[in-house]
């Protein structure tokens, strides 16, 4: 899966050094609900033990071919919240210095396309800490729409501490395929204010 400035991918071992350049700045991985990497052995085992499975993927940047974020979804039995079999909850981050430039947007659409046309799902979901508002306004440029949930997830580094707003994509409001090198219709996502909202 990719666009014409990302690839979505697996997770390697010899990523752990990147990950933990992004994986242990503070303001990331507090906002997707998980705390800061402290050391590339932390890394290393998340990804041998969390991100080592088929629907979990590297955001690399195909310029430098460093893995700069993460992208992957969870089905009914993995979700923070309460959906159908034919469901998928969707979460991602990306590093500090890749914030604003559209690159979650990038990877979502590309997550979505795969989640509806490949994996055949018929709703996807979303959450955000509401004190993390640029994760949803990524949702809501993928076409995400507000439930008026509001959702608790304790499990989540300070999840009992911080609500999350729940979000929903119906495979019936229609999404465009997004075409091999670039999202159809050739436009890419405009800025963003990336921030993370995946869950380790």
């Amino acid at each position: 899966m990719q666009t014409n400035r990302i690839t979505l991918r697996p997770w390697r071992e010899s990523d752990a050094e990147t990950l933990y350049k992004y994986a242990s700045d503070p303001e990331v991985g507090p906002r997707a609900g998980w705390p800061a990497h402290k050391s590339v052995e932390e890394s290393l085992d998340v990804i041998r033990n969390i991100f080592t499975n088929d629907h979990t993927w590297a955001i690399e940047l195909n310029e430098t071919r460093e893995a700069i974020g993460c992208m992957g979804y969870y089905t009914s039995g993995e979700s923070n919240i309460g959906i159908g079999e034919d469901d998928a909850e969707i979460g991602y981050w990306v590093g500090k210095p890749y914030w604003n430039k559209g690159i979650c947007t990038e990877a979502l659409r590309l997550m979505i396309d795969y989640c509806f046309n490949v994996k055949g799902f018929r709703t996807l979901w979303c959450d955000f800490f509401i004190d993390n508002p640029a994760s949803g306004k990524v949702m809501e440029k993928c076409g995400f729409k507000d439930t008026g949930r509001i959702n608790w997830c304790s499990h989540l580094y300070r999840g009992d501490e911080r609500p999350v707003k729940v979000m929903r994509l119906l495979v019936a409001d229609g999404f465009d395929r997004v075409e091999a090198g670039g999202f159809a219709g050739g436009v890419p996502a405009e800025e963003d204010a990336d921030d993370g909202a995946d869950k380790e």
